[in-house]
């Protein structure tokens, strides 16, 4: 099984990218709880052109971290792993199962509580953590493993963004949706029409934004919807999609989701962890990721093989598809932007971005043991 160049890249600065979110989580933690805390706050809360700089790091940077996750999407469904239905299947399952028994987990503890709206929270995976988390065991692991890992986390993250645009939009403008998907028709056109130059797209996308943004429907969807609008090609490197993606790699790994980590994690440890944790939203939040990934991951796709619906990849095993649900269990990213929308209340925000960190972190450790204890090193030409 050979890798593409393109995943390659996408592999190589995820992981990389997953090590430096790590750090700016740290930095980010230590600096809140400093004497330089409500300073290094507020700077988030300063408003440039009527937005908070935390307000265009959400919803204008994140939407090309978007970008490049619907271009990559777009690859693995046109040549990838997601281009072949049966083989497909499999990680379609493991995804199904890592957002069925999270969110049925998280239902249970916080069914009829203002914070039922939470249970997006637990549903989504964080690829650059996930990854980052899989190189630190090197040569150990086959390409099969990193290719499952990489299209879990992007289905996952497809539906994530599914559910944010159907269940956190809290109130729509028609007029201004109806322009922003207007917009999205045209680039669809000028796809049909083989136009092969980046440039309109790129001016169709941020006038999307905008009209998205003033929509009521996040404007990080806007991303996507590019993504797709944008003609695929051959999939070679005169492809603009290929060149696009080529081009955002390192932006978004090294730059886009540091900065993130930087503006929604300052975190203020204050008041009683343990009371903090025992929270029905926190239960469902921490339960949801550390026990409901895995198990949906394991349990979906093995009933998947058993019935012969899909079939487990070359070189797997079912203890390392256990590891990786449990790396799906990494959050974090994602697990906080859906926070950010799901709740109002400051307190609750942050405990649960406390909660996130402390599970996201207990399911890479135990996603990271189980693959070392239970993966054997590989051949070169494997990987």
């Amino acid at each position: 099984m050979k890798a593409t160049k393109l995943f390659n890249e996408f592999f190589e600065s995820e992981k990389a990218g997953g090590l430096v979110l790590i750090a700016c989580t740290v930095l980010s933690l230590a600096l809140a709880n400093s004497n330089f805390g409500a300073d290094y706050q507020g700077f988030f809360q300063y408003k440039f052109t009527g937005l908070s700089i935390e307000h265009w790091i959400n919803d204008g940077l994140m939407a090309i971290f978007f970008l490049l996750i619907g271009l990559e999407l777009e690859r693995e469904i046109y040549k990838g792993e997601l281009s072949n239905f049966k083989d497909a299947l499999f990680p379609i399952f493991g995804a199904l199962g890592g957002l069925l028994f999270p969110a049925g987990i998280y239902f249970i503890f916080n069914y009829g509580t203002p914070t039922q709206s939470g249970i997006g929270i637990p549903m989504a995976t964080d690829i650059a953590f996930a990854l980052g988390i899989l190189s630190l065991l090197g040569n150990k692991v086959p390409l099969s493993l990193k290719v499952f890992l990489t299209a879990l986390a992007i289905i996952d993250d497809l539906f994530a963004i599914i559910i944010i645009a159907v269940f956190y939009t809290k109130t729509l403008i028609f007029t201004n949706l109806f322009i922003a998907l207007g917009i999205f028709g045209f680039l669809l056109i000028l796809n049909r029409m083989k136009v092969k130059i980046l440039i309109p797209y790129l001016i169709g996308g941020i006038a999307m934004w905008y009209f998205m943004l003033n929509s009521g429907v996040h404007a990080t969807i806007t991303g996507v919807l590019l993504a797709f609008a944008i003609p695929f090609g051959n999939d070679d490197e005169k492809s603009i999609s290929y060149a696009l993606q080529h081009f955002l790699h390192k932006p978004v790994a090294f730059f886009i989701l540091p900065i993130f980590a930087l503006a929604n994690t300052a975190i203020v440890f204050g008041g009683q962890i343990s009371q903090t944790l025992s929270e029905n939203y926190s239960l469902g939040i921490s339960l949801g990721l550390i026990v409901g990934k895995p198990l949906g991951i394991f349990l979906l796709t093995f009933l998947g093989v058993t019935f012969g619906i899909c079939k487990l990849p070359k070189n797997l095993n079912w203890k390392s598809i256990v590891g990786i649900g449990l790396l799906g269990g990494i959050g974090f990213t994602m697990s906080i932007f859906i926070t950010l929308l799901a709740f109002d209340n400051e307190t609750i925000i942050n405990n649960s971005k406390l909660v996130i960190l402390i599970a996201s972190l207990t399911a890479g450790l135990l996603g990271f043991l189980t693959l070392k204890l239970t993966l054997k090193p590989m051949v070169d030409d494997e990987n």
